[in-house]
């Protein structure tokens, strides 16, 4: 089905907005490590639409080295400290670590994006109980280092599908409430530029159909240039995230992460709009 037949959503995907506090970030690396810069960014987002913050301190990019924790904390926590002196807007904080998580959700966080599902530290499922906030539980084959590193899957869809459901089960076994989970397929993170992240995105229905709220991020990445013949710079691929911003709240996707706020709220907006006119 093309996306105007698609039925109205009554609650079309938000819009989560990306400040990266790191040196190394694939798309924004460098610009925002200055506080005010990062801060700036963070009240930019904010008037552009943006529904929620993620804030990280560490960069996830393919071949990315580990930053001790003492330096994320740095990066992340007198920056959340001042956003939620000013705004109500909910944050999430991007880390692997849960001693990063506990010091960001005692700033003012209300969710933890891990992109290892919370099998990084023995005791990440039990941080996330305890901490009581939001957990995003995303699949990533491998780690950030190695990952790109000849992934494979024999049916990526319905790999990623299984894993992130064992992992909705582990943390809920945990003592992670059920209403507090959310899922993300990973899209860059140990796939294939097209013979798996296409597919995936393709297949979005069958994670969204595992019953959590689902958050994508395709902003920016690799696969964009790669299907527009390459050598297409983080800043121009614009359009092929909006794309696929589109094709993820067609399928029902509960929130798209994503670098340029401004022009994914207009998309997401124009695409309801137009969809609301045929009813």
């Amino acid at each position: 089905m093309t996306l105007a037949a698609q039925p109205v959503r009554p609650n079309p995907a938000k819009v989560m907005g990306v400040i990266n506090t790191t040196p190394d970030s694939f798309s924004d690396g460098g610009r925002f490590t200055d506080f005010d810069a990062a801060l700036a960014q963070a009240r930019r987002l904010i008037a552009e639409g943006a529904d929620m913050l993620d804030v990280g301190g560490e960069s996830t990019r393919p071949g990315a080295q580990v930053v001790p924790e003492a330096v994320e904390m740095e990066r992340v926590v007198p920056l959340i400290q001042a956003i939620r002196a000013e705004s109500a807007i909910p944050i999430s904080i991007d880390t692997m670590k849960p001693a990063v998580a506990r010091a960001a959700v005692a700033a003012g966080v209300a969710m933890w994006n891990d992109v290892t599902a919370l099998r990084h530290a023995p005791e990440s499922l039990a941080a996330a109980a305890e901490l009581g906030c939001e957990v995003v539980l995303m699949h990533m084959q491998g780690e950030p280092q190695t990952m790109q590193a000849e992934p494979h899957y024999d049916d990526v869809v319905a790999e990623v599908a299984v894993f992130l459901g064992e992992r909705a089960q582990a943390a809920m076994a945990a003592g992670v409430a059920q209403e507090k989970i959310w899922l993300d397929p990973g899209v860059g993170f140990g796939k294939h530029m097209i013979r798996h992240n296409l597919p995936l995105l393709a297949g979005l229905d069958a994670i969204v159909a595992l019953g959590f709220p689902v958050l994508l991020g395709v902003s920016r990445k690799s696969f964009i240039s790669a299907v527009d013949g390459g050598g297409v710079s983080a800043d121009e691929r614009l359009g092929g995230s909006i794309a696929g911003a589109l094709w993820g709240a067609q399928a029902g996707v509960a929130a798209v992460r994503v670098h340029d706020v401004r022009q994914t709220v207009q998309a997401l907006r124009v695409w309801q709009a137009i969809a609301a006119a045929r009813t």
